[in-house]
Formats: structure tokens, C-alpha cells, sequence
């Protein structure tokens, strides 16, 4: 890996710094720093690139920022096969493992081959119905269905491989990869999956039965929510982002991606730590 692409929240205030500890470790190494966006602004001494053949001239994408941050990296190299290290420049943020204190120690493991890699699950995702056939589009976090301007509640039929499982009324439905498990689904009281475990969460927010709870599924099943009922206009987030309207009559499917994402950790890396720290769990005290 020699040409390091950096993406970074110019907002923080911290993001000049860790830019300049990276370009001063990637010419220690003799390596390419490569950019483009407003990260460029910031360092006028690397090379820069257009946004839409960025991927095409990196071998690895450092992320600067916070969860976010992350999952516009990964929208950003569109399914290029190019690994990506996550360097928290805010508060909480699962998927930056890296501190800014250390941002500089990626491209020492990177120069010796001594970093990890985490392969994360991708879910294409696909709306049908009122005429249209949108998608697919990739969530590496999560789908949410809900959120309208009405506090009525909708009626979702859910199926699983064809096969009905059950119809829920509610708010709206939060469908999550073993990534996004820590985001909305673990505030709408989902159970958390190791970020490699083949599965996918399906997690009601707020159900209108006490018998209602969280579903783990393979992540080789077909998932499909049909609007049976809605007085409103839906909204289809992914990963955080609004992507269409939902209306009665409209199913949406999810499955997994082809491809998958790696995240480069520091040889150190450990994910249980890492819920220790961000979730405020103590350790043994024996």
C-alpha cells in the first residue's frame, strides 16, 4: 500500500493536525498521500484528485472524523476492493477504532504489515411498488422505515425468503448488518452482533404489542416489508441518509451484498474493548 487516500470532516477542530501527522508519516515511509474535496484545503502539499476517480487512485482510505465520516468513505470508493482505517476525531463512533493520538501509527503498521482486518457485511436494499423500482442501494449500517410527520402508527408485513413471518403495527422497522448493530438498532433496544457475524437485526420501533422483539436472521435470507397500511408519508433511510419516500402499497427489499468492506485496525484492535469504552462497561475487577 503506498497510495493513501484521506478523507476527512474538515469541521472538527482537530482535523488539520491529524492531517499533517499523516503527510509527515506517509513521506517517513515514502508513501503518496492522495486527496480530494475540501480535505485537499488542508494539505495543498499532497496530490490531489477528482471525487469520482478517488478510488481508482488509492490503495488504502483513512477516514478522519466519526462514524459518519466512515460511512461516506465507504459510499466514496463504490465498492473498490481498498481497506479502510476509521481515526475518531469526535465523541463516540464504533467504527473509527483508531485515536487521534495515533493516527500517524497507521501508516507505521501499514509500512510493516502488521495491521488487522475486519471484513464487514454490505446490504443491497431495493423499493417496489406505486410504479417505480428503485435501486439498489448499499447500507452498510442500516434501513429505517418511519419517521412521517403523523404520530399514527403504519402496519408492516414482513416475509423472509418468501415465507410470511408476520405483520407488525408501529412506528416503523430498523433492518441492521452486524455493523450498524451499535446505531439505531442498539437505541431501539436491538441486541448488538460482533461486527462479522453472518446475521441481520429486523428491530420494530415502538411495536404495539408487549410480544413484539428483536430478530436475528442469516444474512443469506431475503428480507421483504411490504406498507400495508400508512395514513403518512414514509421516509426509506439508509445509513443515515434519506433516500425516498415510502407509501402504502410499497415493498422494500433487502439482501446481502456481493461484495464486502474491510476496516484496517491497529494490531492491537480489540471489538470488546472497544464496547467497553464506548458503552461505559466495567471489566472483572478479580
Amino acid at each position: 500500500m503506498k497510495r493513501i487516500g484521506v478523507l476527512a470532516n474538515v469541521s472538527k477542530r482537530n482535523a488539520a493536525s491529524v492531517l499533517a501527522a499523516i503527510a509527515e508519516r506517509c513521506a517517513a515511509h515514502g508513501m503518496e498521500m492522495v486527496v480530494c474535496d475540501e480535505t485537499a484545503d488542508l494539505v495543498p502539499a499532497a496530490r490531489r484528485v477528482e471525487p469520482n476517480s478517488f478510488h481508482t487512485a488509492i490503495d488504502l482510505l483513512i477516514a478522519l472524523g466519526g462514524d459518519g465520516t466512515m460511512l461516506h468513505a465507504v459510499r466514496v470508493l463504490n465498492h473498490a476492493d481498498i481497506p479502510v482505517a476509521g481515526v475518531n476525531l469526535g465523541s463516540l463512533g464504533f467504527m473509527t477504532s483508531v485515536t487521534q493520538e495515533e493516527a500517524g501509527r497507521v501508516i507505521d503498521v501499514v509500512a510493516e504489515g502488521t495491521f488487522r482486518l475486519s471484513s464487514r457485511t454490505l446490504a443491497d436494499c431495493r423499493l417496489i411498488g406505486n410504479g417505480r423500482n428503485a435501486g439498489p442501494v448499499t447500507a452498510l449500517n442500516d434501513l429505517v422505515i418511519g419517521w412521517g410527520a403523523s404520530p399514527r402508527v403504519i402496519t408492516l408485513r414482513v416475509a423472509i425468503d418468501g415465507v410470511e413471518v408476520t405483520s407488525y403495527v408501529c412506528d416503523g422497522l430498523i433492518v441492521s448488518t452486524p455493523t450498524g448493530s451499535t446505531g439505531h438498532n442498539l437505541s431501539a433496544g436491538g441486541p448488538i452482533l460482533h461486527p462479522e457475524a453472518p446475521a441481520f437485526v429486523l428491530n420494530v420501533i415502538c411495536p404495539h404489542t408487549l410480544s413484539t422483539r428483536p430478530l436475528v436472521i442469516p444474512d443469506n435470507s431475503v428480507l421483504t416489508v411490504e406498507v400495508v397500511a400508512a395514513n403518512k408519508n414514509l421516509i426509506l433511510s439508509i445509513d443515515g441518509q434519506e433516500h425516498d419516500h415510502v407509501r402504502q402499497g410499497d415493498r422494500i427489499e433487502m439482501r446481502r451484498h456481493d461484495s464486502r468492506v474491510r476496516f484496517l485496525h491497529l494490531p492491537d484492535y480489540n471489538y470488546f474493548s472497544v464496547l467497553r469504552q464506548k458503552l461505559g462497561w466495567s471489566g472483572s475487577s478479580l
